[in-house]
């Protein structure tokens, strides 16, 4: 008889865990693997997919003048970058200055060449009006003649009209028939008036001013008096002029809530008195606390809100949310027509829109008033200088 060797089962289930801890390992490398090489794949599609998506796209011709001044040099490479239009939208940037800045000029094109953006097709800079304006899809008047402490109101006006007279018709002329121009240099507001004087054919809804930077000082102040992030507040709104009479309304701003719904900001604040007085002042003369902090105007914040700006305009607003932005009077709001007032708008396939339908308080009537008052009496005085 043979003998029969006794199993050793505890041996034998050590044995098959190993193994099938083995396989199981195996598998799992096999596994990570293959989704290394998927998502690495992915990456390389996604990256192969834009880069030909951004050869095949025309580019936009960008006019900026007075390109060598502070704003100027911080807004070019935030245009190049990609943050204005869209990060796969090719870029031609046509930098205007006066004769003087005409080697700084080249020193900014030296550095945009050297940044190596890879959106930025070409650059073009010169001193001569009719050649920066040459085919420009969107232009952004940042240059003008500023008001200095003393300065007599109607010398500047007239000083501005004779800028924008020649940058106007050099614009109706020769940029492209969708052109959309956006007046960044004070008096901004009425210096699109007079652009607009000067080009009767460029369409009222192409021509727009900069009161974006007011709207983004309201929403930083609100984020920073809540504790929240700034992207968590929105539809504040910047009535009227870009100047010290604007009104900083937040009667219809909201912020979000974790839930994901949102809540007024007036009740979140909980103080009337600070959102209607010290709020207001605030916003309103930023520009003048910069310039007391720096020895310089405000530059980087308006260079950005002048890229939010445009991108909103030719790309739309989020659902939902409406941004600043001053535009021509239709009338709404009882604020007088031909004025170009700073509202609130949507904005959706390369267009603006006035929100309507707001509730307007009795203090905001009359802060809404008194800009507009202003705004007429800047019109009143830019048409004295034109005859």
């Amino acid at each position: 008889m043979f003998a029969v060797k006794k199993i050793d089962y505890a041996h034998f289930l050590n044995l098959l865990d190993k193994m099938i801890e083995t396989q199981c390992i195996l598998l799992i490398q096999k596994i990570l693997v293959s989704l290394f090489s998927a998502t690495l794949l992915w990456k390389i599609v996604r990256h192969m997919w834009k880069f030909l998506n951004v050869l095949g796209k025309e580019p936009v011709r960008v006019l900026v003048t007075g390109a060598a001044g502070q704003i100027g040099y911080a807004l070019v490479p935030m245009i190049a970058r990609g943050v204005m239009l869209a990060t796969d939208q090719p870029v031609i940037l046509h930098l205007l200055d006066i004769e003087p800045a005409a080697e700084a000029l080249d020193g900014i094109k030296m550095e945009l060449i050297d940044a190596a953006f890879p959106l930025l097709q070409d650059v073009i800079t010169t001193t001569d009006v009719v050649e920066a304006c040459m085919s420009v899809n969107v232009a952004i008047m940042v240059g003008g003649f500023p008001r200095k402490e003393g300065a007599d109101r109607k010398d500047v006006m007239s000083k501005n009209v004779s800028i924008y007279k020649a940058q106007a018709s050099a614009l109706e002329k020769h940029a492209a028939p969708d052109c959309k121009v956006l007046i960044v240099a004070n008096p901004a507001n009425t210096n699109a008036l007079i652009l607009k004087e000067f080009a009767p054919s460029i369409p009222e809804k192409n021509i727009t001013c900069l009161t974006r930077l007011d709207h983004n000082r309201a929403l930083g102040q609100l984020s920073e008096r809540l504790e929240v992030h700034v992207s968590e507040v929105k539809n504040v709104i910047i009535w009227g002029n870009h100047s010290s009479t604007q009104y900083p309304d937040v009667n219809h701003a909201t912020v979000s809530a974790i839930n994901g719904g949102e809540k007024s900001v007036r009740e979140l604040v909980g103080d009337d008195k600070w959102l209607d007085t010290e709020f207001i002042s605030t916003v309103q003369e930023r520009g003048a606390a910069i310039i007391k902090a720096r020895k310089l105007s405000s530059a980087l914040s308006a260079a950005s809100a002048a890229c939010d700006h445009i991108r909103d305009w030719v790309i739309g607003t989020p659902k939902g949310t409406w941004v600043s932005m001053g535009v021509y009077s239709d009338g709404s709001y009882g604020i007088p027509a031909g004025l170009i007032y700073s509202f609130p708008v949507t904005c959706a396939n390369g267009e603006w829109k006035i929100v309507q339908g707001l509730k307007i308080d009795e203090f905001s009537r009359k802060k809404m008033d008194e800009t507009a008052k202003e705004l007429a009496e800047e019109k009143m005085l830019a048409h004295s200088c034109l005859d």
